[in-house]
């Protein structure tokens, strides 16, 4: 059972926020509701690699465990494109990422995600802040990552390391 992000109705009424108090009540507010059946699930990070395919076995087995859904979240890339319109300036354009559909119908075919609920979730941006905020939403009782190898991760620093240092949850990283 592959799901969806769940916004509210454009109708439901918010509240609104009282001016004489210390803080605003936006900040508290989440960007979104989030299906009850997953709250303190257990979120891992997968792009489709192989170490969020170990990161992926490893969440399904604590999801299992801990008798919780699994919230799979594929941060997708956008991609900067140049558009040059002669002599203009160049224009940089957001070219959305298609491989969380991919990766959503790969998923849903899995086997292995059979005997736990999940659910699989997009977002763009930073990857370390949209995990901690889905964390978050769905007060999860755990973020499960895996460890980036190579030149990238050591000169910006590894996606797992930058989670484990900001995360107000536990961060399980799967080497």
């Amino acid at each position: 059972m592959a799901g969806h992000d769940f916004f509210e109705p454009a109708d439901r009424k918010r509240p609104v926020a009282d001016p004489t108090a210390a803080e605003p009540l936006a900040a508290e507010e989440p960007r979104h509701s989030c299906d009850p059946a997953f709250k303190h699930g257990v979120v891992v990070g997968f792009d489709g690699s192989t170490s969020s395919e170990r990161a992926l076995a490893y969440a399904i087995g604590m999801a299992q465990r801990s008798g919780s859904g699994l919230i799979i979240v594929h941060v997708a890339n956008r991609l900067p494109t140049t558009v040059w319109a002669g002599c203009e300036p160049p224009v940089f354009v957001d070219v959305p990422d298609h491989r969380t559909e991919v990766l959503g119908l790969e998923l849903a075919c899995a086997d292995y995600l059979a005997e736990v609920p999940w659910i699989l979730v997009e977002r763009g941006g930073d990857i370390c802040h949209e995990l901690e905020e889905v964390g978050r939403e769905y007060e999860a009782d755990a973020i499960v990552v895996g460890s980036t190898h190579g030149v990238v991760g050591r000169i910006f620093g590894s996606v797992a390391g930058r989670l484990a240092k900001r995360a107000k949850r536990p961060v399980v990283v799967i080497p």
